[in-house]
C-alpha cells in the first residue's frame, strides 16, 4: 500500500463501528452467498459535487472570462458567440477522455491533479489545431488567457473538495472498509499507516494471518482476525469490504492471487496487492503482458529529459519572479536584524549539492554570531533525529531570528541559489558535508537530484519528523519525481509555512 507523500502526520482518530452490510442484488455469486454493495453513499455524492465543481468552473471560464476578453480584444461584438460554446465542450470532453472523475483517483494522490493538468493542455492543443484548420483568427485569446483562467478555477475548487473529504475523513467518516491479509508484519505496518494518515480514506476492519490469529489470538493492533489467509475470498463477500489488501507473505504464490481474484470477480470488491517494492511507485511502475504473464516493470529514475528542461526553466523564472516581489519584505527583514543583534544580515554555509557537489548556501542569520561554536557545549541538550542537531528552545536563536524561522522567511535568500542554479525550488533537504559523510550507500541516493528550497521533509512536519522518516522522504521524492509532485508540494508548502509545524 502507497501511503500519501507530503501530507503532515496526525494523531490516530477513533474508528466507528463500520455500519452493518446491505445484501446486494445480481452479484454473480454462488447460490447461497450472500454479498453486500461495495459503494458507499457518499461515493457517489463526491463524485458529482466533483463534476458539478468542473462545470461550473468551465462554465465560468468561457463565459465570463470568455466575454472579457471579447469585450477587451473586440469592442462591440457580442459577448458570447460559437467559440464560446466550443470551448465549453472541448474542455469538459478533454476532462472526461482523462477520466478525471474516476473514483481511482478522486481524494487522494497527485494522480487527479496530473489528469486534470494534461486535460486543459490537450484542450489548449486542440482549440489552437481547430484556430489554424478553420482560419479563426480570434482563437489566440482563448488558447492563452481563457484556458488557463479556466484551469485555475478548476484546481482550486478540487482542492477545497478534497480538504473538505479529508476533513470528514479525519472525524471517521467517508472511509472505506478495508479486509486485509499477510503477514503479522505487514498487516501491522498497514493498520499504522491507515490510523495514522486518516485521509487516504481507508478503514481495516478486518484481517486474516497466517494462522488466523493475531496479538491477543483474536485480534491484531485492535483489528479482528476472522481467518487465515485461505479464508479470505470467503470472508471478504460476505462482508461487504470495499477494499481487499494483499500484503506480501511467503503464502501468496501467482496461482493463490489468480485465484484469490476469480473468487472475487462480481462482489464488486477492490483487490489491491502492495508489491515487494514498497517505496517506488508512481510513473516508474509499468504493468506489461510478457509470454502472457503480467510483469511489474520498474523502469529506473529520470533525472534527464524534457521534463528536467521544464523543471530548470520553471525553477530559474519561478525565482526570479519570487525575488522581484519579496523584495521589498527582504529589505525589511534585513533591517531587523541588523536593529536586533550585531552581525552580518546574510548566513552562508557550505552544503552539498547535486552528485555531491558542494556549493556555498544563503540564508538570512537567526543566531547570534559564532553560534555553530556552542554546538559542542549544546550537545546535551539535542533533540534533533538521527545526524540533524535541533533544539526547540534554542539559546543561540535571536527574538528575530526565532520569528524568521517559523514562518520559514529565514530561507528566502536561497532563491539565489536556485536562480544560480546549485538548487532547485523543490527537492531534498540541503545536506551538511559533514552529513553526508556519514551517509549509507542508499542514503546517497538524495544527491541524485538537485536539493530544494522546500520538498517532502518540510511539508510533512520538518524538524519533528524522525531522521529515518526525513531521509524515506527524500528517497521517496528521488524514485517517484514529478512535475505534478513538484506543484503539490509547492502548494502545500504555502500551508506549511502559515502553520509553522516542526520549525524550530
Amino acid at each position: 500500500m502507497r501511503d500519501q507523500v507530503g501530507f503532515p502526520r496526525r494523531r490516530p482518530v477513533t474508528w466507528p463501528a463500520p455500519p452493518q452490510p446491505r445484501r446486494a442484488r445480481g452479484s454473480g455469486l454462488p447460490a447461497g452467498e450472500p454479498s453486500f454493495p461495495p459503494v458507499a453513499g457518499w461515493e457517489p455524492r463526491y463524485r458529482a459535487g466533483v463534476l458539478l465543481a468542473d462545470l461550473a468552473a468551465i462554465a465560468t471560464g468561457a463565459l465570463v472570462v470568455g466575454g472579457a476578453v471579447t469585450a477587451y480584444a473586440r469592442p462591440g461584438e457580442p459577448l458570447v458567440h460559437p467559440v464560446t460554446f466550443v470551448t465549453f465542450f472541448v474542455l469538459l470532453g478533454a476532462l472526461a477522455v482523462n477520466r478525471v472523475w474516476n473514483s481511482a483517483v478522486l481524494g487522494h494522490g497527485v494522480e487527479e491533479f496530473r489528469r486534470v493538468g494534461r486535460a486543459f493542455v490537450a484542450g489548449a492543443v486542440v482549440l489552437a489545431l481547430a484556430g489554424l484548420l478553420f482560419d479563426v483568427d480570434r482563437m489566440r485569446p482563448w488558447v492563452f488567457v481563457v484556458v488557463p483562467a479556466t484551469a485555475m478555477l478548476v484546481f482550486p475548487l478540487r482542492y477545497a473538495l478534497r480538504q473538505l473529504l479529508h476533513r470528514r475523513r479525519r472525524e471517521g467518516r467517508c472511509l472505506l472498509p478495508v479486509m486485509a491479509a499477510g503477514s503479522t508484519e505487514t498487516l501491522r505496518d498497514l493498520i499504522t499507516r491507515t490510523r495514522n494518515t486518516p485521509y487516504l480514506g481507508w478503514r481495516v476492519d478486518a484481517v486474516c494471518t497466517t494462522d488466523g490469529r493475531g496479538d491477543d489470538d483474536n485480534e491484531l493492533e485492535g483489528v479482528s482476525v476472522v481467518g487465515r489467509l485461505h479464508d479470505l475470498a470467503t470472508h471478504a463477500r460476505r462482508g461487504g469490504y470495499r477494499i481487499v489488501a494483499v500484503t506480501p507473505d511467503q503464502y501468496w504464490t501467482p496461482k493463490r492471487l489468480q485465484q484469490l481474484a476469480w473468487n472475487l470477480e462480481g462482489s464488486g470488491a477492490e483487490m489491491v496487492v502492495a508489491p515487494v517494492l514498497m517505496e517506488v511507485a508512481g510513473p516508474r511502475l509499468h504493468v506489461d503482458a510478457v509470454l502472457g504473464m503480467p510483469l511489474l516493470r520498474v523502469s529506473a529514475p529520470s533525472f534527464t529529459g524534457v521534463r528536467r528542461v521544464i523543471k530548470d526553466v520553471f525553477d530559474k523564472v519561478g525565482s526570479f519572479v519570487l525575488l522581484a516581489l519579496l523584495a521589498p519584505v527582504m529589505v525589511a527583514v534585513a533591517l531587523a536584524i541588523k536593529l536586533d543583534s550585531r552581525g552580518p544580515v546574510f548566513y552562508k554555509q557550505r552544503r552539498v549539492g547535486k552528485d555531491g557537489r558542494e556549493f556555498t548556501i544563503v540564508k538570512f542569520r537567526t543566531m547570534v554570531v559564532d553560534a555553530h561554536r556552542m554546538v559542542a557545549q549544546l550537545a546535551d541538550r539535542n533533540e534533533g533525529h538521527g545526524l540533524l542537531f535541533k533544539m526547540r528552545h534554542d539559546p543561540r536563536i535571536t527574538r528575530v531570528g526565532a520569528v524568521l524561522r517559523r514562518y520559514s522567511i529565514d530561507e528566502l535568500p536561497q532563491l539565489f541559489n536556485v536562480l544560480a542554479g546549485p538548487m532547485s525550488l523543490v527537492g531534498p533537504r540541503p545536506p551538511l558535508p559533514e552529513e553526508t559523510a556519514r551517509y549509507a550507500p542508499d542514503v546517497r541516493r538524495r544527491l541524485l537530484v538537485k536539493p530544494g528550497l522546500t520538498g517532502l521533509w518540510q511539508v510533512s512536519g520538518r524538524s519533528d519528523l524522525p531522521w529515518e522518516e526525513a531521509v524515506r522522504l527524500d528517497l521517496r521524492y528521488v524514485e517517484d519525481w514529478s512535475l505534478a509532485l513538484d506543484a503539490v508540494i509547492l502548494w502545500k508548502t504555502i500551508r506549511a509555512v502559515f502553520s509553522g509545524q516542526g520549525a524550530y
